[in-house]
């Protein structure tokens, strides 16, 4: 069975198998968590990402992790927010679906996701985190074959969102992993 943990940490320093990139379409970096991940992981990741060709919005593809403490990378589109009504919840579980069918497809048995659409792509927190725990908890149902799968968080406001919406599942570890950020994270596997 797959357990569900909230982290708050650096995402770039976890030891996980495949740590999430939410990405631009293009997957040759930018900012936010994307940029971090690319300063992260070298300028290998850049060559390998522009062989892929880009992403279009809710899909995903995987890259080596080069210099993360992660073997992989995921990276998937999430969609800008504009107001609701141009697909962004579907587009948004399509990311998480995705992502975690590209997982379970490598055999990656750890994923960290960070909040994606929650910085410059502006959705608002709420409904993204219900979307993201709501999709990860649907699709771990039907396939249990990733053992942990992290939601990685930047500040207090979102942690106390996602853990909100994590409590409400049994797949929910509270661990409350607050890492700091100089440091590389070997994560415990339940």
């Amino acid at each position: 069975m797959t357990a569900l943990q909230l982290i708050h940490s650096d995402i770039t320093k976890l030891a996980v198998d495949a740590i999430v990139n939410a990405a631009n379409p293009t997957l040759m970096g930018g900012g936010g968590v994307d940029g971090v991940i690319h300063r992260a992981a070298g300028p290998q990741l850049q060559v390998e990402c522009r062989a892929l060709g880009g992403c279009p919005t809710g899909e995903a593809k995987i890259t080596q992790g080069y210099q993360l403490p992660a073997k992989y990378v995921i990276h998937t589109v999430g969609p800008i927010w504009r107001g609701g009504q141009n697909d962004e919840a579907k587009l948004l579980a399509n990311c998480y679906v995705n992502t975690l069918t590209v997982a379970l497809q490598n055999g990656i048995q750890t994923v960290a996701f960070p909040a994606i659409s929650c910085g410059a792509y502006g959705y608002p927190w709420q409904e993204a985190v219900e979307i993201a725990v709501s999709t990860t908890i649907a699709f771990v149902k039907q396939h249990p074959d990733i053992a942990v799968i992290y939601f990685v968080v930047y500040n207090e406001s979102l942690s106390e969102i996602y853990e909100n919406e994590l409590k409400k599942s049994p797949l929910y570890v509270d661990s409350h992993v607050k890492q700091d950020e100089d440091e590389t994270h070997q994560i415990n596997q339940i």
